[in-house]
């Protein structure tokens, strides 16, 4: 039986029609064979990028505060796995204590997304948002720096739509969210296929450098979301994109679609971006789910398991109505969401636009 105090992350949501894929893993991880390729030896990418260069602004006093949490964290991806997970739940207890706004907002999210729910039951969700959160923390250090610990620890279905659509010679525009094992995702993508990744610039630069850094070891090219130079140069390369509209930007290049029966600025770039290309064979546009099937006090001599889902391409995208496609992408997104609520990232201010300008909803 589960302590009271953790929410039960293995229940879908009852308004989910995707079964969790956790009912379909075994509770022990088998031995890894004599032999068996690393995540390294494995890891498929386009290019090797640049990283982008120290600067001795860097040192300024005003980052000290990062460089110190740098030397506090980065030492303890070197324990293993099971301790990591452990210091990740206390680290997520502790923030979800100690940050009081993004407490508050991650609990107005889930009242106007499942308002069916008791209070109680949402808090506990809000409390395991920011356990995976504190677990995917390590798993993002690891994925960077310690790739091989996650060496046979994920399983994928799907992969036929993406592998259909590169067999046509065309480029896939792979939709994710921004799940609490964000780049640990990309890490176990690149251990099927080769993915480019959109990314906005960190407003913190020694942050950004740091960000952009560790991800030159997963990704094969990093495209600013202002640099569409770069992107249609991807696009007519035939490569894999990732690329996340599940945040809100407002209505200049987004319109309102409901996102869990709440409605939200949804970004309508996937559009574009499905028109780029040759027009004999466009990008195809599918979603992919990354999720951490183990739970999160893993058990003494096991190893953590993930699971990548890829959807079907969405058909007759995008249409002639951007409300109607910023619509199906929402709906892709939640329905693969709705397998665990709590490992996506409910903090972020989803809802703070309305059709009108900005919303109080979070005052």
């Amino acid at each position: 039986m589960k302590a009271p105090e953790q929410y039960d992350h293995s229940k879908p949501s009852s308004n989910s029609s995707v079964p969790s894929p956790s009912m379909q893993q075994s509770n022990k991880s088998p031995n890894i064979p004599a032999g068996t390729p690393t995540i390294t030896q494995n890891h498929k990418r386009t290019a090797q990028a640049d990283k982008k260069p120290f600067q001795w602004q860097f040192l300024a006093p005003k980052y000290w505060g990062i460089w110190l949490l740098f030397l506090i964290m980065l030492p303890m991806m070197y324990l293993p796995l099971r301790w990591q997970f452990w210091l990740g739940r206390q680290l997520g207890r502790l923030i979800y204590n100690a940050a009081g706004s993004r407490r508050r907002d991650t609990l107005i999210n889930l009242k106007l997304a499942f308002p069916e729910k008791p209070e109680a039951e949402r808090e506990l969700m809000a409390k395991q948002v920011f356990v995976n959160q504190g677990i995917g923390v390590f798993e993002t250090l690891c994925a960077w720096f310690r790739p091989n610990v996650f060496t046979r620890t994920v399983s994928i279905s799907g992969l036929q739509h993406l592998v259909n659509a590169q067999n046509e010679q065309r480029p896939v525009i792979l939709l994710g969210a921004h799940y609490t094992m964000l780049d640990l995702g990309g890490l176990l993508s690149a251990q099927f296929f080769p993915v480019d990744c959109m990314y906005r610039t960190q407003n913190n630069s020694l942050l950004d450098w740091f960000i952009y850094n560790g991800r030159t070891n997963i990704f094969g090219k990093q495209i600013s979301s202002r640099d569409m130079r770069s992107l249609v140069t991807s696009i007519k390369a035939g490569h894999v994109i990732w690329y996340s509209p599940d945040q809100d930007y407002g209505l200049k290049q987004g319109v309102m679609a409901p996102f869990f029966g709440v409605p939200a600025a949804t970004i309508t770039a996937s559009r574009r971006m499905a028109k780029m290309g040759n027009k004999a064979t466009p990008p195809a546009v599918m979603a992919l789910h990354t999720y951490r099937q183990t739970p999160d006090s893993l058990p003494r001599g096991k190893r953590p398991h993930y699971h990548l889902t890829i959807t079907p391409e969405l058909d007759n995208y995008p249409s002639h109505d951007e409300v109607a496609d910023a619509t199906r992408v929402n709906e892709t997104l939640e329905g693969l969401i709705r397998i665990d609520p709590t490992q996506w990232m409910w903090f972020h201010r989803r809802f703070k636009h309305g059709p009108n300008g900005r919303t109080d909803i979070y005052k």
